[in-house]
């Protein structure tokens, strides 16, 4: 459960208009640019007197970026989180979070101090009630406010500098929506229809992987802070060889509704969730952020999609030939020249060949396109539950690269390579701050693992786990029937044996038994008997 400081903090706050610590969007940590909030722990900035962090300077890069994005100074994003604040929390030991409040991925505990790892588990591999509970959380997640986390509905220009805040309320789901808008957005030059369309500091560059893992990991720890139940993973999508969205059912993702195919059914909870930042067009000619506000219903017709871009869902051999590629990313400008595992695997690379220069999207990008909705668009496609699904996945083809290359740090490029993906850039728009280079590292180091790369016999449990579930469901009936049947079997045995016994002590008023009567003639056997061969009849036998 949250503390009960910050949710009075929340209703009182009068609303303010961007993802950020509710706690340094006042205009005084604006113009101050400083974004160090107490812990409540010991109500000192960072924690300071218990040791957990303090107030430091943020030190950026000097490194250069590459030619893609050739202005300075026109985004909030460049030099992240330099627009904005240029003092942050810096935690120490186990500690991390925008306050020092948190702790590291992998660590729990009230101090930080116990290490556990966590399973991701293929999604039909979960029981029936873990099942549920994931689509319960999700949409708790999409009904309640994030106390912690404002989302920036304008620029800080927008804002003159901090004075005038601009930032709006929404759920701990859409914050994670309003993230994944924010990085891929387009950058404003100022005016409407004056945008750079060549910019995206989490997508087609080295950044991608590492960007999504740690997305991921705030998704899940948002939700354990959100329930309370620490043991929670997100589950994963495998889709290799799929014919269709096996997970479009109304059980998991919602299926289709039935009055129209690119609505969700109404049986499913998310037939009710609405979008938010998927007009990226509508914004770039406005030349203005999403401002957050919700934009209709959401949408998926899987299946229905350009086939020219997609011909169908990546195949095993194909997952294979990617993992096998031994190069990551050279931050190459000319994609379509970049023969890479980071390439391969965002979908601009062949997935039979590597090469860039295919007409089609493969790997990563044919799930986006082939939903052919709401998550077709990148900086709106986390509207979408399947997203955190999905991506899931991608997360886990991206450690197996990792375990079987085991790259050394130098091989993340530490410049030149496209604005928001050298090595130490730290990931827009995240507070607390996360650099590039730092989650170029096995999962099993960040407190988690994947069920689908355990050891065999670890894989055969888990994939009898749902099986198992159910027989656990079922056993009290089938007991209860075996019980039932057993007692009407004896029951039947002792009204057959109470019979006969009847039967050979009661006559019939002509003096004949009761079985006399009731009993049919018998017949001469077929084959008889030794006693009867020595009386030269003769047999069935003898007589053939």
């Amino acid at each position: 459960m949250w503390p009960i400081k910050p949710i009075i903090f929340l209703l009182c706050l009068a609303p303010t208009y961007q993802q950020f610590p509710r706690l340094c969007t006042t205009p005084e940590s604006l113009r101050t640019k400083e974004c160090c909030p107490p812990w409540e722990g010991d109500g000192s900035a960072c924690g300071a007197r218990s040791g957990r962090g303090s107030c430091q300077d943020v030190v950026v890069s000097d490194q250069p970026d590459g030619p893609q994005y050739p202005f300075s100074g026109l985004d909030d994003r460049e030099k992240w989180p330099l627009v904005f604040y240029n003092r942050t929390c810096q935690c120490g030991g186990n500690f991390m979070g925008f306050n020092c409040a948190d702790c590291k991925f992998g660590y729990f505990g009230v101090n930080c101090q116990e290490r556990r790892e966590s399973l991701r588990r293929n999604i039909f591999h979960l029981t029936r009630a873990e099942r549920n509970r994931f689509v319960s959380y999700l949409n708790l997640a999409k009904q309640t406010v994030s106390s912690d986390y404002v989302v920036a509905t304008g620029t800080y220009r927008e804002m003159e500098n901090g004075s005038n805040p601009m930032f709006a309320d929404v759920s701990v789901y859409d914050v994670f929506v309003w993230l994944h808008y924010y990085v891929s957005r387009n950058a404003l030059l100022g005016g409407p229809g004056n945008v750079w369309t060549n910019v995206d500091f989490a997508h087609w560059a080295p950044a991608f992987p590492p960007w999504h893992r740690v997305y991921l990991l705030h998704w899940e720890h948002e939700i354990r802070k959100l329930t309370g139940d620490t043991r929670f993973s997100l589950p994963y999508w495998d889709w290799r060889d799929a014919q269709g969205c096996d997970v479009c059912t109304d059980e998991l993702m919602g299926g289709r509704s039935p009055e129209d195919p690119s609505l969700i059914s109404p049986s499913s909870v998310f037939s009710s969730w609405k979008v938010l930042c998927s007009r990226a067009e509508e914004y770039s000619s406005r030349g203005v952020l999403c401002d957050a506000s919700d934009e209709g219903p959401l949408r998926r017709n899987p299946g229905n999609h350009n086939r020219n871009l997609v011909e169908r869902l990546p195949t095993s051999a194909e997952v294979e030939f990617t993992i096998s590629l031994p190069d990551y990313d050279t931050g190459a400008m000319d994609r379509s020249a970049n023969m890479s595992f980071r390439n391969t695997l965002e979908g601009s690379g062949n997935p039979q060949t590597g090469l860039g220069n295919s007409s089609r999207l493969g790997m990563h990008a044919s799930l986006h396109v082939f939903m052919n909705g709401s998550m077709s668009s990148v900086q709106g496609s986390a509207n979408d539950p399947i997203f955190i699904l999905h991506h899931a996945f991608v997360d886990s083809i991206y450690e197996q690269w990792l375990r079987r290359h085991r790259p050394s740090p130098s091989q993340y490029p530490e410049s030149n390579a496209p604005i928001g993906h050298n090595g130490d850039y730290h990931m827009a728009p995240f507070l607390p701050l996360h650099r590039n280079k730092d989650y170029f590292i096995s999962s099993k180091e960040l407190g988690y693992e994947y069920s689908h790369l355990l050891n065999a016999n670890q894989r055969l449990a888990e994939s009898m786990r749902p099986y198992l579930d159910n027989l656990q469901v079922v056993w009290p009936w089938l007991l209860l029937a075996g019980l039932c049947g057993a007692v009407l079997t004896v029951v039947i045995a002792a009204a057959v044996l109470l019979a006969k016994r009847r039967a050979k002590g009661m006559m019939w008023p002509s003096g004949k038994s009761w079985r006399s009567v009731f009993s049919l003639p018998e017949r001469q056997p077929l084959i008889w008997s030794n006693e009867a061969e020595e009386t030269n009849h003769r047999s069935y036998q003898t007589a053939m």
